[in-house]
């Protein structure tokens, strides 16, 4: 049975920061989308060791949740080189290797000065091997519906930019907060399968403008207030890997 249809691909190389449009990317089973969430900025000591890396709670980095001036930033990542360019104002600020010790000194030295006065110490870029800076400890890709956002715009009074959620797919086709009811079945998206899993429960992250840095709207509250809860979105596990394009087919599995 035909649910829907793919329409957005994003992934987000550094915790925090912009994303990056794909038109198609390779889905690989028990892994996030490739360099998704792979790098993450220290925001003081967080203990993360990149020999043993474990899951760590969002406050101990830089984040939309409690930093919202990075929501100002638009960022470019070069896939190939593993090279970050930071714009404002469509203007270049910055830009630097990931991989590399001098370019992410180049990085760590802009957003020291950007982001002073929300600092608990020196910013530091982060990666460990085969590790995802995600909000949750298992690795996971997030889907939100086209429909449900929809239906939140009618209580908002206000468009709402997908952005917000920080997703990696959006798919159209969905009934309003359908999702939900996905939560334990699989799904097929062009050659891959994945298990929903949960829900995505909302921080204030979702309240900050991601093209201004405003945070201009109480979104988990209205949430709450008109549909009993502030979920928004479902996360899902890799199953069966392939090639997932913009335009793919979202079905039941096995139908």
């Amino acid at each position: 049975m035909t649910l829907g249809r793919l329409t957005r691909i994003r992934r987000y190389p550094v915790k925090g920061l912009g994303p990056d449009a794909l038109d198609q990317t390779e889905l690989t089973p028990g892994e996030t989308i490739a360099h998704d969430r792979g790098w993450a900025i220290e925001n003081g000591r967080s203990g993360f060791d990149p020999e043993a890396p474990e899951h760590l709670p969002k406050i101990k980095f830089l984040m939309l949740m409690k930093n919202e001036r990075l929501a100002a930033l638009q960022t470019r990542f070069e896939e190939e080189t593993r090279t970050l360019t930071i714009f404002r104002h469509g203007k270049r600020v910055a830009g630097g290797r990931l991989d590399d010790p001098l370019g992410r000194q180049i990085l760590e030295q802009f957003f020291a000065g950007y982001m002073a006065g929300e600092l608990r110490g020196a910013p530091k870029i982060l990666r460990a091997e085969d590790f995802s800076f995600s909000d949750v400890p298992a690795k996971v890709v997030s889907i939100i519906n086209q429909a449900s956002l929809t239906d939140l715009e009618r209580v908002t009074h206000a468009p709402v930019d997908p952005d917000r959620f920080r997703a990696n797919l959006l798919i159209e086709g969905l009934k309003p907060w359908a999702e939900f009811v996905l939560v334990g079945q699989e799904i097929g998206i062009g050659e891959a399968r994945l298990k929903v899993i949960e829900p995505i429960q909302r921080c204030a992250a979702v309240n900050v403008d991601p093209q201004t840095g405003a945070r201009d709207m109480q979104i988990p509250r209205l949430l709450d207030q008109n549909f009993g809860h502030q979920d928004f979105g479902v996360y899902a596990e890799v199953v069966e890997g392939g090639t997932v394009r913009v335009g793919d087919r979202v079905e039941m599995a096995g139908e």
